[in-house]
């Protein structure tokens, strides 16, 4: 009995380990997450037209090497995908989570390549996306050398799925975060998040 409660305690640690979103040598080593000079979360963003003035609630993490063709974009823990937009630079997804008994979810957003559907469970080791290759960032425009990553702590808004995008259920906070409380209310810093939980 002491025996079978040892590797279960031991294979639930492995399922709900934490790990770095990008293939980046060692995916606990947080210095290996490289940000866009206006990549930093908690930063205001400048109105522009449709969208007000806003905080940014994720960071934009730059691609950690010169694959410009198939960079992998991985989840940081074991979840279940529950949102899929495929529009071109907004295409992301959301996945839900469990990690240390709180629930949560991440957001990867101007990804392309999507490998996975809703109802999906991911493992950290496998790849759910990729950056956008050279030709994408081509039609789309190279501002989307990155991709931005949120890690979300209230269920996400519903949304009416399209026919242009039948698996997209949910939107996350990023344009009506509006106040530092707003922030606060909906997000954890990625950063501090991430720091915080590749060590378990």
């Amino acid at each position: 009995m002491v025996r079978f409660l040892s590797v279960f305690f031991i294979c639930f640690i492995a399922q709900n380990q934490v790990l770095l979103p990008i293939h980046s040598g060692d995916r606990k080593d947080i210095s290996k997450v490289q940000l866009t000079k206006i990549g930093q979360f908690g930063l205001m963003r400048k109105a522009r037209p449709k969208v007000q003035a806003h905080y940014h609630t994720g960071i934009d993490i730059r691609r950690p090497g010169s694959n410009y063709e198939s960079e992998n974009i991985y989840p940081i823990s074991k979840g279940v995908v529950i949102s899929k937009r495929t529009d071109g630079p907004y295409a992301n997804l959301i996945l839900a989570h469990e990690i240390n008994g709180v629930k949560l979810w991440s957001l990867y957003e101007h990804i392309a390549g999507i490998e996975v559907q809703i109802g999906d469970e991911v493992q950290p080791e496998k790849a759910i996306a990729r950056f956008m290759n050279k030709s994408e960032l081509d039609k789309y425009g190279w501002q989307f050398d990155h991709f931005h990553f949120e890690v979300i702590k209230v269920k996400p808004q519903k949304v009416k799925p399209t026919e242009k995008n039948p698996g997209h259920y949910y939107n996350s906070y990023s344009l009506v975060c509006y106040t530092l409380n707003d922030l606060k209310k909906y997000y954890f810093d990625p950063l501090d998040y991430l720091s915080s939980n590749l060590k378990n």
